[in-house]
């Protein structure tokens, strides 16, 4: 309704000013109305802001600064590329053209419509189409034991505004029919303080796998103070969350040193402080850790095999000139999928929930079933 109205505004300006003060009214009514979204989007994210508001209030309005802000960009680039477009068919047909004419009416309408369609099929399409991806990871030396080991994997749920209970068993219902061998959680059960995390664990409570139930804890754990809270409560559902510990299971024959870490933050200075601790020379050493950027100092450690989330895979990728674009970029090259190194493979799950703006686009959301298979 906004850009509407900015419309309405330039279409007005430009009948006595001409086209050039119209953008230009466009662009200043457009900064101003976006400064005052990103004002109170920043300041939604302070706790002591987001104790005067329900949940819901952060949640809904830090998506719409975001889709405002993805919405006002989309619209100020579009009508830039139409009024090049438009100086350019000026200088290869100076003469009037009735098309021309049609094409600067229609301009405004499509730099609205474009960006409106994308972003609406990442919100009510892809975000929905949840599904169960069957991953291979091939690895070197691994024992006999081990051949044909199945882990299914559920991250990043965040449970919350924009992922449901309903959802959440949704996803359990997909892993307890992949019948693994091990199934894992790897953290960000909610977002933040007063997201359903009872609920959450509950419905996690119910999955099952032949050799039992682990997780590690993620950054949202943290900012929600919740770490502690979501062990115990956990624990008595069945799920051990594996907290800088290990747990040795066998199979065939052969041992598998489950490993566990809580959230490695830059802030630490260096990953996997005593992490090595837990390695057993004798043992198929696998770590859980919820942020995947640890995997090189993992597989210094020993740690022959790595499963992460974080990422969302990106949750919003474009690629453009065979480039792969997307905000995780930023923060680490293990975006997606597996990564492989001399010595060791890590495997990123994209996770079934979204963070900042309910949409995904390139990255729909998926459980994981992950076999290993001797290279």
């Amino acid at each position: 309704m906004i850009l509407a109205w900015l419309i309405g505004k330039v279409k007005a300006a430009a009948r006595p000013r001409g086209t050039k003060t119209a953008f230009y009214l466009l662009l200043a009514l457009t900064a101003v109305v976006l400064g005052l979204v990103l004002i109170l989007g920043f300041l939604l994210r302070f706790n002591r802001v987001q104790a005067l508001f329900p949940r819901w209030v952060h949640d809904y309005g830090e998506a719409f600064s975001i889709i405002w802000v993805y919405f006002a960009f989309s619209f100020v680039v579009l009508m830039l590329l139409a009024m090049l477009m438009s100086r350019v068919s000026v200088r290869l047909w100076p003469e009037h053209r009735e098309a021309r004419r049609r094409f600067l009416n229609a301009a405004p309408a499509a730099a609205l419509a474009l960006p409106a369609a994308v972003m609406g099929y990442g919100v009510f399409v892809e975000r929905q189409n949840m599904s169960l991806r069957e991953q291979r990871v091939k690895i070197a030396n691994l024992p006999a034991g081990l051949q044909g080991l199945k882990i299914v994997q559920v991250t990043d749920i965040h449970a919350g505004p924009f992922l449901s209970l309903k959802q959440v068993a949704r996803a359990v219902d997909m892993a307890n029919e992949a019948r693994a061998n091990i199934a894992v959680v790897t953290g960000d059960l909610i977002s933040a303080y007063g997201d359903p995390l009872d609920g959450c664990l509950d419905a996690l409570g119910k999955l099952r796998a032949e050799a039992g139930v682990f997780g590690c804890l993620g950054n949202h754990e943290v900012f929600a103070d919740s770490e502690q809270y979501t062990t115990e409560r956990g624990a008595k559902l069945g799920i051990r969350f594996l907290r800088q510990a290990s747990e040795k299971l066998r199979f065939g024959g052969a041992t598998l040193n489950l490993a566990g870490v809580d959230f490695q933050s830059l802030e630490k200075r260096r990953y996997l402080i005593g992490a090595e601790e837990m390695v057993d020379p004798g043992a198929f050493n696998l770590l859980l850790s919820h942020n995947p950027d640890v995997f090189p100092v993992a597989a210094r450690q020993g740690y022959q095999f790595v499963i992460s989330g974080h990422t969302h895979g990106g949750q919003v990728r474009v690629e453009i000139l065979h480039q792969d674009l997307n905000v995780a970029r930023f923060h680490t090259k293990y975006v997606d999928g597996v990564y492989l190194l001399p010595t060791s493979s890590i495997f990123v799950c994209r996770g079934i929930g979204t963070i900042g703006i309910p949409a995904r686009l390139g990255a729909p959301p998926e459980i994981a079933l992950i076999t290993l298979e001797r290279a």
